[in-house]
């Protein structure tokens, strides 16, 4: 019996080159750990899951807001005889229009005393153009920095290294560095340390909402 033109016989070129190619397909697939590699397809406006990690880190951050934190101890009022009360919140106001003023202005006149707000160490002394006579401070923990401005002048004999406790003075109020020089005030400000517990850097937070209930 003849087969007819056309058949199986011319189909076996076809098939053979079929099997190759699934056999092909199935030996990348092992060699790439059995998975594909087409990437993930992601769903429009919805993050990958490594976005998500750092879109949920910036919302973390932010919830904080700029500059609040709760410190693990109480602050007493760093001039003498001012009532937290009569003070204005401006750590979040801009300074030559370039930069936030991340500090607390606590005005009064020349010369009235400027107290340490906690017990702790005197770190570094340092007259600056912006600053002026400046006071740092850290708390006993090194966890916190004070920053005490324009000073007028030193209490006499303060120097680096100075134990202080709560209350103690450390100078006066003046307007050395950038003050106005009408305005004598002791620019206060406060920061949360590095590890590496630099006195020029840290997080800076806002003294205010922390002096407020300040008898």
């Amino acid at each position: 019996m003849r087969r007819a033109p056309g058949g199986p016989a011319k189909l076996r070129p076809a098939l053979l080159g079929f099997a190759l190619l699934a056999l092909l397909g199935w030996r990348l697939l092992q060699l790439d750990g059995g998975e594909s590699s087409v990437p993930e397809r992601t769903v429009p406006g919805r993050p990958s899951p490594s976005m998500t990690a750092r879109v949920q880190g910036v919302e973390v951050r932010d919830a904080e807001g700029p500059g609040i934190e709760a410190l693990p101890h109480d602050l007493s009022m760093p001039v003498a005889g001012v009532d937290p009360r009569t003070l204005h919140g401006s750590f979040s106001e801009s300074r030559g229009g370039t930069r936030m003023h991340e500090a607390l202005d606590i005005p009064a006149p020349r010369g009235t005393p400027v107290l340490a707000a906690h017990a702790g160490v005197v770190r570094k002394l340092f007259t600056s153009v912006p600053g002026g006579r400046t006071v740092y401070e850290f708390d006993l923990e090194e966890r916190y920095c004070y920053y005490y401005a324009h000073l007028d002048g030193y209490a006499p004999g303060l120097h680096e290294g100075q134990l202080l406790r709560e209350g103690d003075r450390i100078g006066t109020v003046g307007t050395t560095g950038n003050a106005p020089k009408e305005s004598p005030h002791l620019h206060f400000a406060i920061s949360r340390l590095d590890p590496d517990k630099k006195w020029w850097t840290g997080k800076p937070i806002d003294p205010y909402p922390l002096l407020v209930g300040t008898p």
